[in-house]
């Protein structure tokens, strides 16, 4: 999320820190939810909202895009960062 959609968010999860029915409607209902507060759910997109607690972390992997080769993978696994730096300090 960027720009006023960061801003919407922030408010919502601070909301949800505040407001424990509030809370309760955005893990019951997340896309009606943040729809009400203003944030835009593209459509036919499913929206999962997971609480982490002291014990439980959640580790999002993110959908890989559709415009990385294979080359662009390895880099990335190797530790290279992607994109490439185009300074002159290193490949």
């Amino acid at each position: 999320m960027s720009g006023n959609t960061d801003k919407a968010y922030g408010r919502v999860v601070a909301k949800a820190w505040a407001d424990a029915a509030f809370k309760a409607r955005l893990l019951a209902d997340p896309a009606g939810t943040l729809a009400a507060e203003g944030v835009v759910v593209p459509p036919g997109v499913r929206l999962t909202v997971i609480e982490d607690t002291d014990t439980v972390q959640t580790l999002v992997l993110p959908a890989r895009p559709a415009d990385l080769t294979d080359e662009d993978m390895a880099g990335i696994a190797g530790g290279t960062p992607w994109p490439r730096c185009m300074c002159l300090c290193g490949p």
